[in-house]
């Protein structure tokens, strides 16, 4: 699977982005899709997974409220709907697929697109 991330860009505090991740290859429904970020000087840090029937799992203490994960199987590709933004969410967003449902750890996660970049001015 081959994952090509986009939708990033500069954004001013309150606002909102949409991220798309599109996968490459036919084997797209076998995969858990997550989001996952990574701020200058932190560790990546889990946003959310969904699983080929819509299951999702949020990472409580972050974004849940605000961000949104979506998946359209006819499209392979899967979307990160980033409300209320904050300057703390600038950082590089990543999709990364995986076989483990539920899991918010990083190695549990097989492919990874390059990552899109969103700031958040204040």
């Amino acid at each position: 699977v081959q994952l090509q991330a986009s939708g990033g860009g500069l954004v001013q505090a309150g606002g909102s982005l949409r991220l798309s991740c599109a996968a490459s290859g036919r084997t797209f429904l076998s995969y858990v899709m997550g989001w996952f970020r990574q701020a200058p000087g932190k560790e990546r840090e889990f946003l959310a997974a969904i699983t080929w029937s819509g299951g999702v799992t949020h990472s409580v203490d972050s974004v849940e409220g605000r961000f949104t994960i979506s998946r359209d199987n006819a499209k392979n590709t899967v979307y990160l709907q980033m409300n209320s933004l904050k300057p703390e969410d600038t950082a590089v967003y990543y999709c990364a697929a995986g076989v483990v449902v539920g899991s918010g750890s990083q190695y549990d996660y097989n492919y990874w697109g390059q990552g899109t970049l969103v700031t958040v001015s204040s």
